[in-house]
């Protein structure tokens, strides 16, 4: 015989049942079948609705068993042919009648007992299994219904009784003695006293039922329908990577069960362990998937075998001088709470003896602490410990699996794959056999935390980084499309999922939680919601996905403020915006410290020469123990553009225009032409190179004249460039009398740095730098004569955004 459960999600619907009832018939052909079943989905919440709202005398109680009453009538209309009807519904009328009773009872007398709440709250199951066992009969099966309060026997623990297993058993095996029929449908969660009271197993119970009918029968297997494909090795609903377990043992299953795997209800297996009796863990909606089978051993080789988790954990600390060496601080801990009826999830102790930690739900917060309180009232007067700690809004994940104690390092690895992801643990359980490795960490870090340790466990290590790029102009534009274009590469041969979350330009803002759609971004910004930087933020931290990278294109020093908030929050940041790195000193150094507490790279390889890998190499001079002594530099693509193709036909002011069109240039030119830029590039290589410089500190030998300093618009400022073109004329005559080129030359010496346009002689390495090229010569220790030279392409949207591309990369490949 097999025994089938279908849970309140597979019930939920005469369409869902007609599923059950094929499912049940395809069994019935190849053995006999006992089918459990729980109350309608929703019934059983609506039944506890009902009784409180009565308790209270609410009237609307009523209307709890209105939609109720509608439920179970409208699935009898749908389920069973018109002529016949009648009889069924009298009888489901005549059940209802009787809970209405019950609830009118409740509300008169203004009081829910356990006893009177175990009645109300069986009438779900007794109502969904006759209607389901008649649905059967009328689709010609050969089904009887029984009653399972005549066969589970229980103690008087109302709302949440131990069996009985004598008398139960005994029960069990009489009626299926005797049972002629090829299908016995039976209502789960519903038992009686040894008196013949009603009593229940406890929410989640109908497994329960179903395991002890199939250990009692002996039954080949026990099948649990639900409504996913067996027991995964994460919640789906978290973690989308997450797939079904083929197969597990008795043991990982209980303690994926007690760990939040809600497709199986803890005491479930007991029963059937004894006898060794196969569990499939099967999918309602997808009745040709394999499932998950449980048995006592399993083939699965991988040590890990799931990652569960349980939610809203309070963690309660008890320490204290006094407690060292004094047996029975334990005892009466725990003993008091067991008094009140308080699950202790998680223990863990110091071997000092000087502190107890324990999680336990934040609902039995406020009850554990006046319990505790009580309890050490001496020691507290005393003060030989200290007042109770409470941390709420916590949560436990484990991992599971059989084989872990014969595997070094997978307790090292789920705590180092945490912490690199900035999850702080608050407390640690981990037990001799290490079936289970449990943390608490912080309820907002649950998503992350799972994702990451089930990248690290089940997946073939693609990482994946999810992204949040301020600015999708001109280079913000270009690193999209290079993202879209390299998606198929980058996860092939670096094994990196990079995705695009949220997506801004200056005036509106626009999320994905599973990533934009990189072919369309443009019309989903435009359609999304106003710009707001704060919220922004709230979001992305709120999001809290591992390896979350905030990149800035912007020139913006609002948006460079935010750096710190972001690597707060282990974002890392990636940013072309030089203004930060450019900042006070202080600032420079906070950002740098916090990137490295929070262990949240920041980096900002395109503020100098924009895809040239210049502040990269230097941190490599630096870390492999070099010392640089001076730098010598061309960084401005802008300038260089600007001074490469003026001349005698070509005014000032046409190049700079040229420029300008050409992006070269700032939206305002003012930025690159005034040195300012350049000095910002110098400060930032000299801070890189151990240095502690301001940007007052950098000499700026500007080559504009007066009218054009004063500008104080751009138009005004573009107008001087044509009235004082006499003065930069002379500038470029003088250059080419003395045989020599016009460069914007940044340079760094012991100590002090400058910027200002000098004339360079054809022998120099500046002299043949074409186009918008930038070029640096590091002189060092190690390079004292012949500098270390890099040179390329240092401006346009393109190469900038392929160094931040490559920034991005960097951090994958960490």
């Amino acid at each position: 015989m097999k025994v089938l459960k279908f849970g309140g999600s597979s019930v939920a619907s005469s369409e869902n049942i007609n599923k059950v009832i094929n499912i049940v018939k395809e069994s019935s052909y190849k053995s006999n079948v006992a089918v459990v079943v729980s109350a309608l989905g929703g019934v059983t919440d609506l039944l506890l609705k009902a009784g409180e709202l009565a308790c209270k005398a609410d009237e609307s109680y009523k209307e709890q068993f209105n939609l109720i009453e509608k439920r179970h009538l409208n699935v009898v209309r749908e389920l069973i042919p018109v002529n016949a009807q009648s009889s069924i519904l009298g009888e489901v009328k005549k059940k209802l009648n009787k809970l209405e009773t019950t609830l009118e009872g409740v509300f008169l007398i203004n009081e829910l007992s356990n006893k009177t709440s175990d009645k109300l709250v069986s009438f779900g199951e007794l109502l969904s299994s006759y209607i389901i066992s008649e649905a059967m009969i009328h689709n010609s099966l050969d089904a009887v219904l029984k009653n399972s309060q005549e066969l589970v026997v229980t103690n008087e623990d109302f709302s949440n009784a131990s069996v009985l297993f004598k008398p139960t058993n005994q029960n069990i095996a009489n009626y299926f003695a005797e049972n002629n029929h090829k299908i016995v449908m039976l209502p789960g969660f519903v038992a009686t006293t040894e008196k013949g009271e009603q009593s229940t197993l406890g929410r989640g119970g109908s497994d329960y039922t179903a395991a002890i009918i199939a250990a009692a029968t002996n039954s080949s297997i026990l099948e649990i329908w639900t409504d996913v494909s067996g027991m995964y090795t994460a919640n789906p609903k978290f973690v989308r990577e997450a797939f079904p377990i083929k197969d597990i043992s008795y043991q990982e299953a209980m303690e994926l069960s007690h760990f939040g795997a809600k497709v199986l209800y803890p005491p479930t297996i007991h029963p059937v362990l004894a006898k060794q009796i196969p569990i499939c863990i099967k999918n309602t909606f997808d009745a040709k998937a394999e499932g998950t089978l449980i048995t006592k051993i399993s083939s699965n080789t991988n040590p890990i075998k799931g990652i569960s988790h349980i939610e809203n954990m309070a963690l309660l600390t008890l320490e204290g001088s006094g407690m060292v060496g004094i047996p029975g601080f334990s005892k009466r801990l725990f003993g008091a709470l067991s008094d009140k009826k308080i699950s202790v999830s998680l223990i863990t102790q110091a071997s000092s003896e000087h502190s107890i930690c324990i999680a336990i739900d934040n609902k039995d917060v406020a009850l554990a602490e006046n319990t505790i309180n009580n309890e050490f009232n001496f020691e507290l007067d005393r003060q030989v410990i200290d007042p109770l700690v409470i941390e709420e809004n916590n949560a436990i994940i484990a991992l599971v699996g059989d084989h872990m104690k014969s595997h070094q390092g997978i307790s090292g690895k789920m705590f180092s794959t945490l912490g690199k992801n900035n999850v702080n643990i608050r407390a640690i359980a981990q037990g001799a056999s290490e079936k289970n490795i449990s943390a608490v960490i912080a309820h907002k870090d649950i998503k992350k935390a799972l994702n990451v340790l089930h990248a690290e466990f089940f997946e073939n290590q693609t990482k994946q980084l999810n992204l949040f790029v301020v600015g999708v102009g001109n280079v913000g534009g270009k690193l999209i499309e290079q993202i879209k274009q390299q998606q198929a590469y980058l996860i092939e041969n670096l094994k990196l999922q990079i995705r695009v979350i949220g997506v801004t330009n200056s005036r509106k803002m626009f999320f994905n939680e599973d990533g934009i759609d990189l072919d369309s971004y443009k019309n989903q910004l435009e359609n999304g919601e106003d710009l707001n930087l704060d919220l922004f933020h709230k979001k992305v931290t709120a999001l809290n996905y591992r390896n979350s990278i905030f990149v800035d294109n912007t020139a913006s020093a609002d948006i460079s403020e935010l750096y710190a908030d972001y690597l707060k929050e282990s974002v890392s940041v990636v940013t072309c915006n030089k203004i930060a790195c450019s900042s006070s000193f202080s600032n420079y150094k906070h950002l740098k410290s916090l990137s490295r507490g929070y262990n949240a790279p920041f980096l900002f390889e395109t503020n100098v020469g924009a895809g040239l890998p210049i502040i990269d190499t230097l941190k490599n001079l630096i870390a492999s123990g070099d010392k640089v002594t001076k730098i010598q530099a061309v960084l401005s693509g802008s300038l260089n553009f600007v001074f490469n193709n003026f001349n005698e036909e070509n005014s000032f002011y046409n190049v700079v225009e040229q420029a300008g069109v050409e992006g070269y240039t700032e939206p305002d030119p003012r930025i690159d032409l005034s040195g300012v830029d350049v000095a910002r590039k110098i400060l930032i290589l000299a801070r890189e190179s151990g240095n502690k410089l301001d940007l007052e500190d950098i000499e700026n030998n500007s080559f504009l004249p007066k009218a054009s300093l004063e500008a104080d618009l751009v138009p005004e400022f573009m107008e001087t460039l044509k009235t004082e073109a006499a003065h930069f004329e002379a500038i470029y005559k003088k250059a080419a009398a003395n045989n020599c080129r016009l460069k914007f030359v940044a340079e760094y010496n012991n100590g002090a740095a400058n910027v200002g346009l000098q004339e360079i002689p054809s022998d120099h390495p500046f002299y043949n730098l074409d186009g918008s090229d930038n070029i640096v010569l590091f002189f060092t220790e190690r390079y004292p004569v012949q500098p270390l030279i890099i040179k390329g392409a240092g401006a346009g949207a393109d190469v900038t955004a392929s160094g931040l591309f490559a920034d991005i990369i960097r951090i994958g490949n960490n």
